[in-house]
């Protein structure tokens, strides 16, 4: 039955109040990235909008421009460490690589995985299924101590090899979205019902061509959607790359080192967390037309 015309108000309303409420924390980091120091730290009162925006957080963090340059006076800072303290230029290439790697790492062995899992019966199934969904149940620091003394041991720590440290940082994180990835491209190939496949190889296709050519296409909405969340994950975690290395700092690891003796700097943090939420929005607006694709498989049954 249609909903009446005050009901699909109150309705609208209350979605509106809701996604603003959600979106007010993201809207004030934004606006303390561009505040001056007299601004977010006035005693007498809450500012909101009534400031002259400033972009040093952004020239310092970003373009790792020299404090001495800037307008100290006019509110920068409050540390006392150097240009190279903030200077997150090389953090965002850490974790740009990471993430990246990492990501198709993970999609390449969850696809072939997931599409197995789908179409082929095997004794234990059910029970690897479940086992490969208790890996994402394991908290990190509960492994932390002995992966930290096995990445030493093998030589993986980027203390000894940058380049091993980046692939070992690559490699932990495929491994940690590798249960998400793997569940949820099966869920994408049981969508697609078996007949395509077996129509394929009765025109002569083998399982692989099937698998290449027919069933992965038509799924590429899922491998998008599954590539964004593994992408954020990696691009968002802090624990693993604070203990697993030392040269290679990403972002969130960054941040943290904005906590000075005399304060914490809350205008460049703020600055590098609004930058760093950027490559996530343009990441899913590259790929939303697959992502709606990816939830609306559900539609197709066997």
């Amino acid at each position: 039955m249609e909903q009446s015309l005050p009901v699909r108000i109150l309705r609208d309303i209350a979605a509106v109040f809701v996604t603003a409420l959600f979106m007010f924390p993201i809207l004030w980091w934004a606006l303390a990235s561009i505040k001056p120091i007299s601004a977010m730290f006035d005693k007498d009162r809450v500012v909101f909008f009534d400031f002259v925006p400033t972009l040093i957080n952004y020239g310092v963090t970003l373009l790792g421009m020299s404090r001495s340059q800037l307008a100290i006076d006019a509110g920068l800072g409050m540390g006392v460490a150097g240009t190279e303290a903030y200077d997150s230029r090389r953090a965002i290439f850490d974790s740009v690589i990471v993430a990246i790697g990492s990501t198709t790492i993970t999609m390449m062995l969850a696809v072939f995985a997931a599409y197995a899992l789908s179409r082929m019966a095997f004794k234990g199934r059910e029970g690897f299924l479940n086992w490969v969904l208790g890996q994402r149940f394991m908290p990190p620091i509960a492994i932390l101590i002995p992966l930290v003394a096995i990445y030493k041991t093998v030589g993986m720590r980027d203390t000894d090899n940058l380049i091993m440290g980046y692939i070992g940082l690559m490699m932990i994180y495929a491994l940690m979205n590798l249960p998400i990835a793997v569940l949820l491209m099966k869920s994408f190939f049981d969508d697609v019902p078996k007949d395509v496949d077996e129509a394929a190889m009765i025109d002569g296709a083998t399982r692989w061509q099937t698998f290449r050519k027919i069933v992965v296409p038509m799924v590429r909405g899922g491998v998008a959607a599954s590539a964004v969340l593994c992408f954020i994950f990696a691009w968002t975690e802090f624990l693993l790359s604070l203990f697993l290395t030392t040269d290679i700092r990403t972002v969130p690891v960054k941040i943290q080192t904005f906590v000075t003796s005399t304060g914490n700097e809350w205008g460049f943090i703020s600055a590098l967390g609004t930058a760093a939420a950027i490559p996530s929005f343009i990441f899913i607006l590259l790929v939303q037309r697959h992502l709606v694709r990816g939830l609306t498989l559900g539609s197709l049954k066997e």
